[in-house]
């Protein structure tokens, strides 16, 4: 079940007795969480009738135990169990261990909450949550094998929003505030904030009580108030190089240094920003439209901000500057594995190289 349909359901049909939240992102579940709360606890109810466990300190028993107990403050309850991770044996991720025959089987957590689901406390509403686990990898694993443990409880999934659906998300929550977001802004926001929808969120209401309704928020704006923004910086880096200003190309690395930026990262996004432009030379494109269009054509995923950005190195490295900065760039990242007195001197020799 996607978080759109769970909200859905609990508005409409009302919550089901438990539920099994999956995945890691939280602007979702924090969604689905508070639409579960509406739907059971009255206002005047809330404060007596959400209780949240830890199922890492209390068994699975002693909180079912819990949720059959009536409350004498609350006609309604939320149960929140917590560490939901650690109901899975460790050891023991197949589903056929998880069905065992036997008088062991009623000794699980499956079993367990298939007894308590016969007879479900009226007006009580348990959500096992499980937040630790992405869906890949070894991961993916796990989660299905906690799926299969709890089958017997609709599983909502928290997957993490893709680029699109971040970008989209932004631009929804800065109608709903009337935050003036330029799409050069919103695409310099999303990237500095690696799609995190929770983080989107809370910067954009930050943003929206700096900059106010009455101005467009600016790049320095992103760079100065949003956490680990320093992909500003680092193509503020790249036009410097462009502009063989030596002296403002170590500023900006120095400023890198100082926010805690790790280095061989910067030099990954300078090597892209390279590479691309290289790559819109030989083809002979010329607007930001013609780099956007090819890059997707190719299966690159491109914001026409950033489209805008490689133009703009296209146009400032000629061919042989740009074949120059790739091999200075690979001879950086050679360095950088290497034993060498640390990564900042590195830089600032390719710095004094290209400018």
């Amino acid at each position: 079940m996607t978080p759109d349909q769970f909200v859905a359901q609990v508005q409409k049909q009302g919550p089901a007795a438990a539920y099994l939240f999956l995945g890691p992102e939280a602007f979702q579940r924090d969604r689905c969480r508070r639409a579960l709360l509406d739907a059971v606890l009255p206002a005047e109810e809330r404060e007596d009738g959400y209780t949240s466990h830890d199922l890492s300190q209390i068994t699975l028993a002693e909180a079912l135990d819990d949720a059959r107990a009536l409350s004498l403050f609350a006609s309604h309850r939320v149960i929140w169990l917590g560490a939901a991770e650690t109901l899975l044996p460790r050891g023991r991720a197949t589903k056929a261990e998880s069905e065992d025959d036997g008088e062991s089987a009623k000794q699980t957590p499956g079993a367990a909450l298939q007894e308590y689901l016969k007879g479900p406390t009226p007006g009580t509403t348990i959500v096992f949550d499980a937040n630790r686990w992405d869906f890949d990898n070894e991961n993916k694993t796990k989660i299905e094998a906690l799926t299969t443990l709890l089958s017997a409880v609709p599983a909502i999934e928290f997957r993490p929003f893709s680029p699109m659906e971040a970008r989209r998300l932004a631009q929804d929550l800065a109608k709903k505030v009337n935050l003036q977001l330029g799409l050069a802004e919103l695409g310099v926001l999303i990237e500095a904030l690696g799609f995190d929808a929770a983080r989107i969120s809370c910067e954009i209401e930050k943003l929206s009580l700096y900059a106010g309704t009455t101005r467009k928020v600016t790049v320095g704006d992103i760079a100065e108030l949003v956490p680990n923004a320093q992909q500003t910086t680092i193509f503020a880096l790249v036009a410097a190089l462009a502009r063989n200003d030596r002296q403002r190309s170590l500023e900006l690395l120095d400023t890198l240094v100082r926010d805690g930026e790790y280095l061989p990262l910067v030099l990954t996004f300078v090597a892209t920003q390279f590479r691309y432009a290289l790559v819109a030379q030989e083809a002979k494109l010329r607007s930001a439209g013609d780099i956007q269009a090819h890059f997707t054509k190719i299966g690159i995923r491109m914001w026409r901000d950033r489209a805008e950005q490689v133009a703009e190195t296209m146009a400032a490295f000629p061919k042989a500057k740009l074949e120059k900065a790739l091999r200075l760039v690979f001879e950086t990242d050679v360095a950088f594995r290497d034993a060498r007195p640390d990564d900042r001197i590195m830089m600032e020799r390719l710095i004094l190289s290209l400018a």
